[in-house]
C-alpha cells in the first residue's frame, strides 16, 4: 500500500492532512474541529476502491484534478474575522470592458434627454409669432420656443405617457432579456428601434411640417414619442447589470497595496462605486439637453431633434467594438419568476397566512420542509434570495413619492421658469443643473466623502444613504413652492401667472435649489437603488428586478397623471408642496421599517448554502480510516 505525500496545504483557516492509502483528502476545519471528506486533490489513475491505489504509475505523468475554490481563495485570498475587524475595505478596480459599456449608456441618455427636455415646449406652446418658423422665438425677447400649441395639461399628459411607457416597457424587457434573448441582445434591439425614433422624430420637425399646422406636426412626433419609450423601456433595465456582470469576482478579498497596506477589496464598495460612476455618465449624456435647449431657442427643432440622433448613432459603434470582450450572460431559458411565486405561497401556507412571523421564508426552505415529507425543485439559496428581492421591491415602493419631489410633476418646473424672467435663457435651461451637479457631486462623494467616512469608521450604509436622499428631496419640493409663492405674489397677473403675457420679475436662477437639491439626492437614492436591484435578486431575475425599480417612475408618472385635472394656476404652490410634505413623513418611516438592513448581508453565495450542507452531515476520520483499513 503506498504513501501518498503531497506538501501540507492550508487555506482560508483549512488544513489539508494526508491518510495512507486513500486516494482523496481529510480536510479538518479549524474553526468548528469538524472533518469532512473533500476531492481535493484525485489522481487520474486512482481506482475506485477504497484503500487501492496503483503503485505502477508514473507519479509524473498522472494529470490532477484540483480542487477550483482551492485555487481561487489562493488567488483571491478571504479575510479571516480578525482581518474583517481590522483591515480598511476598498472597491475594486473596474475593468475596461465597463467603462466601454458606460459609454454605451452615455449615448443613448444623451440622445433620450436631450429630445425628452424640449418635449414640453414643443407640445405646450404654439409657433412663435415673428419666430423663424421652425419652433424658435424672435431674439432678444421674452418668448418661449413652441411649435404644436396644445396647451399646459396636453404637455403633462403627453411627457407623462411618455415617461410612464419608457419605466413600464421595462419590465417587459428585463423578463425578455433573462429567460429569453439575453441581456446584451436586448440592448441591441432597443437601440435599434430607439434608432428609427429619432429618424421619425427628426423628420416632423422640419419647418415645413411644424407651419402646415398641428393636425400634420403632431402625428409624427408622437409615432416617435411612443417608439423611443418602447426602445428604451427595452434597453434601460439591461444596461446596469450587464455592467455590473463585468467585475466577474463577487465575495471580499484581501490584498496589499503598493504602499504595503493590507486591505480588504468589498464587492459592495465595488458595486457603489460602478454605479457612481455609470450613474455620473448617464448624467453627462443628461448634461447634452444644454445643446438641445439652446437649438429650439434660437435655431429650432429640427436641429434640437438632429442634435439627438447625432449623438445616438454611437451606440452601435461602441457595441460592435466591445462585442468580444463583453461578459454577456447567457438567457436563463426559464424564469426564477415561477418558482418565486411557489415559494411565496408555500411560506403563506406553512406560516398559515401570518405574514408576521419572523423568519417567514425560512417555512418555505428545502431543508425544513424535507423533514415534512415534502420534496420541492427550489433550494435554501433561492429561498433566501426570494425574500430579499421583496424586501428590495419593497423599498422601491417608497419611490414613487420621492420622484414627485425630484423636479416636481410633469412640466410644472417649466412652467414655472416660463412664468420666470429668462433674460434669453430657455425657460427649461434650470433642468440642466441636475446633470450639471450630479457629475460634479459624484467624484467627489466616489473619492473623498465615502472613503474618508470608511476611514473614519463613520458608518454610511444602503438605507442610511437612502434615507439622507429622501430628506434633500423633501427639502427640494420646499424649495419649489416657496418659489412658486414668489411667483404668484411679484407676477402681474398674481395666482395665475402660467397663461400671463408678462413675466414675473424673478430669476429664472432661483430655481437652482430645488434643481441641486434634487439631483443631490439622486446620488444617494437612485445609486443605491441600482445596487440593491442587482445584489438582492437571482441571477436570472436580475433584468426584471431592475425593471421592477424603474416601474416606480412609472407609478410617480401616473400620480402625476391623476394630479394634471389641479395642475394649473391657482394651485401649484400645493403641487410643489404637498410631495414634499408626504416624503418627509414617509422618511420617517422608512428608517423605522428599513434600518436594519445596513446590516444585512450584501450578496449570497452558492457556495456558502454548499458548505453548510457539509458541515451538517460530517465524517469522522475514525470512520474513513476503519473503511481504509477494511
Amino acid at each position: 500500500m503506498q504513501v501518498i505525500t503531497i506538501p501540507h496545504f492550508d487555506s482560508d483557516g483549512v488544513t489539508l492532512q494526508p491518510t495512507v492509502g486513500y486516494d482523496k483528502w481529510i480536510i479538518l476545519a479549524a474553526s468548528t474541529s469538524e472533518t469532512r471528506v473533500a476531492d481535493a486533490i484525485i489522481a487520474s489513475e486512482a481506482t475506485n476502491e477504497v484503500g487501492e491505489v496503483q503503485t505502477k504509475s508514473d507519479p509524473e505523468k498522472n494529470i490532477y484534478e484540483v480542487d477550483t475554490q482551492a485555487l481561487e481563495n489562493e488567488e483571491y485570498p478571504p479575510p479571516t474575522e480578525e482581518e474583517l475587524s481590522s483591515l480598511r475595505k476598498v472597491p475594486a478596480y473596474l475593468p475596461i470592458i465597463a467603462y466601454s459599456l458606460c459609454l454605451v449608456e452615455f449615448a443613448e441618455r444623451a440622445s433620450y434627454y436631450g429630445a425628452q427636455t424640449v418635449f414640453s415646449n414643443f407640445i405646450e406652446f404654439p409657433l412663435p409669432k415673428g419666430g423663424n418658423g421652425a419652433g424658435a422665438p424672435p431674439r432678444g425677447t421674452q418668448e418661449t420656443a413652441g411649435a404644436l400649441g396644445m396647451g399646459l395639461q396636453a404637455s403633462d399628459g403627453l411627457v407623462l405617457l411618455f415617461q410612464f411607457l419608457a419605466y413600464v416597457i421595462p419590465i417587459f424587457g428585463g423578463w425578455w432579456a433573462d429567460v429569453y434573448v439575453g441581456r446584451y441582445w436586448a440592448i441591441c434591439v432597443g437601440v435599434a428601434i430607439c434608432g428609427i425614433a429619432h429618424i421619425i422624430q427628426i423628420i416632423g420637425a422640419i419647418p415645413s411640417v411644424l407651419q402646415a399646422g398641428t393636425a400634420h406636426a403632431a402625428p409624427p412626433f408622437i409615432i416617435g414619442l411612443l417608439l423611443l419609450a418602447l426602445g428604451a423601456g427595452i434597453f434601460k433595465p439591461n444596461i446596469a447589470p450587464t455592467v455590473l456582470d463585468q467585475y466577474r469576482h463577487q465575495k471580499q478579498y484581501t490584498k496589499v497595496l503598493k504602499t504595503g497596506e493590507k486591505v480588504i477589496v468589498d464587492p459592495e464598495m465595488t458595486a457603489t462605486r460602478t454605479m457612481l460612476i455609470f450613474y455620473g455618465v448617464i448624467n453627462v449624456g443628461a448634461f447634452y439637453m444644454l445643446a438641445t435647449t439652446y437649438a429650439e431657442k434660437y435655431v429650432g427643432y429640427w436641429l434640437a431633434f438632429l442634435l439627438a440622433g447625432i449623438i445616438y448613432f454611437i451606440l452601435p459603434v461602441v457595441l460592435a467594438a466591445a462585442y468580444k470582450k463583453t461578459y454577456r450572460t447567457p438567457p436563463s431559458g426559464i424564469s426564477d419568476l415561477a418558482k418565486a411565486i411557489k415559494i411565496t405561497i408555500t411560506a403563506l401556507r406553512q406560516n398559515k397566512w401570518q405574514v408576521w412571523r419572523k423568519n417567514f421564508f425560512d417555512a418555505a426552505k428545502p431543508s425544513v420542509l424535507a423533514a415534512k415529507g415534502i420534496q420541492v425543485d427550489w433550494s435554501d439559496k433561492l429561498v433566501d434570495d426570494v425574500r430579499r428581492t421583496l424586501v428590495a421591491t419593497e423599498i422601491f415602493f417608497y419611490f414613487p413619492i420621492y420622484n414627485l419631489n425630484d423636479g416636481g410633476i410633469g412640466s410644472v418646473s417649466t412652467n414655472q421658469g416660463a412664468s420666470m424672467t429668462t433674460n434669453g435663457a430657455p425657460n427649461d435651461l434650470l433642468s440642466n443643473f441636475n446633470a450639471l451637479t450630479i457629475i460634479v457631486a459624484v467624484p467627489i462623494v466616489d473619492y473623498f466623502i465615502y472613503p474618508l467616512l470608511y476611514r473614519y469608521n463613520i458608518p454610511f450604509k444602503r438605507i442610511t444613504r437612502i434615507t439622507f436622499g429622501f430628506t434633500l428631496a423633501a427639502l427640494s419640493g420646499l424649495c419649489g413652492a416657496l418659489v412658486q409663492w414668489r411667483v404668484y405674489k411679484t407676477s402681474p397677473c398674481g395666482y395665475y401667472a402660467s397663461s400671463c403675457s408678462e413675466v414675473s420679475p424673478i430669476s429664472i436662477w432661483w430655481q437652482l435649489p430645488n434643481t441641486i437639491l434634487g439631483a443631490l439626492s439622486e446620488i444617494f437614492c437612485n445609486v443605491t437603488a441600482y445596487e440593491l436591484a442587482y445584489a438582492r435578486s437571482p441571477a436570472s431575475m436580475r433584468g426584471l428586478v431592475m425593471a421592477i425599480f424603474l416601474f416606480m417612475t412609472a407609478l410617480s408618472s401616473a400620480l402625476g397623471e391623476i394630479l394634471l385635472p389641479v395642475t394649473e394656476d391657482p394651485d401649484l404652490i400645493w403641487i410643489w408642496g404637498a410631495p414634499a410634505v408626504a416624503l418627509a413623513l414617509q422618511t420617517i418611516f422608512f428608517w423605522y421599517r428599513f434600518s436594519y438592513l445596513n446590516n444585512d448581508e450584501f450578496m449570497t453565495d452558492e457556495a456558502n448554502y454548499a458548505n453548510s450542507d457539509a458541515e451538517e452531515t460530517p465524517i469522522q476520520p475514525t470512520e474513513v480510516e476503519k473503511a481504509v483499513e477494511k
